[in-house]
């Protein structure tokens, strides 16, 4: 069981991390590039910053040692009812369920009521919203605070009159009824979508004269937009549900009276998932989201053209030289966590599965970059067939 702890630690630490800059740079390309100014956007930029909040939260109680016992006074109380009741980490969970929601119900109100969303989709009842996001999430896990106390340097749990009743209530306010309202939400604007797409059609007066293809009107350039965005939140939203779904049913039927192994392996697993969906998001964002792409692209300068799509040679160099950060960076961290765990004191088996398999992956990252050059470094490739004797794939046939 400690080799499946140790795991854990090891996967939240990376989860954490992966999160803490795939979040931040959301948060970067919303800020810094003016057509993400929206207000769709302003809600996925406060998801990214609840999830970022999130993965720092997950990394800090990976690698952080609680002390024991407590320390006397203010600080042990603090500790007790603030950290070791994982407070901050369920107030993010909360934040980030009901701005899922908020998130759903501003797209629902935009595509569903368009002329009200006109009225009410203003950037004063945006702030509003994302303000009381924050502040019912920390309003409704404060119950978590009164229930925990400091005794004698130890951090224990009073017994609540009925348990039951309260694990049903967070259950059902914190997951059962946000997701019911987003599946709901979803359906009806898949529906209307669907209706709009088959109003939206060219007739055969728009016709071009040359190539016999319709241009691509405003109306269906706006559905076309609509859709992207729609796929992307639905997406989003399935992840979380994905996500949470095992976690959330363990604690209800713990709150119903069910026994439960908290050290079982599928409760450590319904935590991993827990994790990861704090580092999630940032990537279902640039696999899916084009608005997003495009935003990358301009922050990092690069010109948006048809021709994007072939990269030039400094591109694909900077695409190699990430990967190989990438692989580095995997290979070496489950590794590089363990050691630190076990410098600031944590118990660490190193004949477990676990340490051996982090050593194999670091051996395995000595080996790896050559089949990267290969695969992804363009001028690499050509200098290779140089080498051999082959001729430049730039070479032209003598006629």
């Amino acid at each position: 069981m400690a080799e499946e702890n140790l795991a854990l630690r090891v996967f939240q630490t990376f989860v954490g991390l992966v999160g803490i800059c795939g979040n931040g740079l959301v948060c970067v390309v919303i800020a810094k590039v003016r057509f993400m100014h929206t207000l769709t956007n302003a809600f996925i930029l406060n998801q990214a910053l609840i999830d970022l909040l999130g993965s720092l939260l997950v990394l800090l109680s990976s690698v952080v040692p609680i002390p024991d016992p407590l320390p006397p006074g203010a600080s042990g109380v603090l500790l007790c009812r603030l950290w070791i009741s994982k407070y901050f980490n369920w107030v993010m969970f909360t934040a980030s369920t009901f701005n899922l929601v908020a998130l759903t119900l501003e797209r629902y109100l935009a595509i569903v009521f368009p002329f009200r969303y006109q009225v009410l989709g203003t950037r004063k009842n945006a702030v509003v919203t994302i303000l009381t996001v924050w502040v019912s999430a920390f309003l409704f896990i404060s119950y978590g605070i009164f229930i925990r106390y400091y005794e004698a340097g130890q951090c224990k749990q009073k017994l609540v009159a009925h348990p039951q009743a309260l694990g049903v209530a967070v259950f059902m306010v914190t997951y059962l009824l946000p997701v019911i309202v987003m599946i709901v939400a979803y359906v009806h604007i898949a529906v209307v979508l669907k209706k709009g797409a088959a109003r939206i059609q060219p007739g055969p007066e728009a016709a071009g004269p040359s190539t016999g293809q319709a241009p691509e009107g405003q109306g269906e350039s706006l559905m076309r937009a609509r859709r992207n965005t729609f796929k992307t939140l639905l997406i989003v939203c399935v992840a979380f549900t994905v996500c949470w779904t095992p976690n959330e049913v363990i604690f209800f039927l713990f709150n119903l009276g069910v026994e439960v192994d908290f050290t079982s392996f599928v409760y450590i697993v319904s935590v991993a998932f827990v994790a990861s969906n704090s580092c999630l998001n940032p990537f279902l964002y640039a696999i899916k989201y084009k608005q997003f792409r495009k935003a990358l692209k301009t922050l990092l300068g690069r010109q948006i053209t048809i021709a994007d799509d072939l990269p030039p040679p400094t591109v694909s160099t900077g695409h190699t030289l990430l990967i190989v950060c990438v692989a580095f960076t995997v290979c070496w961290t489950p590794n590089e966590v363990i050691f630190f765990l076990f410098n600031v004191g944590v118990e660490v088996d190193f004949t477990c599965f676990v340490y051996i398999v982090s050593v194999a992956f670091v051996a395995s990252n000595s080996c790896l970059n050559p089949f990267l050059y290969a695969i992804k470094y363009k001028q690499f490739r050509k200098a290779l067939k140089i080498l051999f004797g082959k001729r430049g794939e730039t070479s032209q046939p003598v006629t």
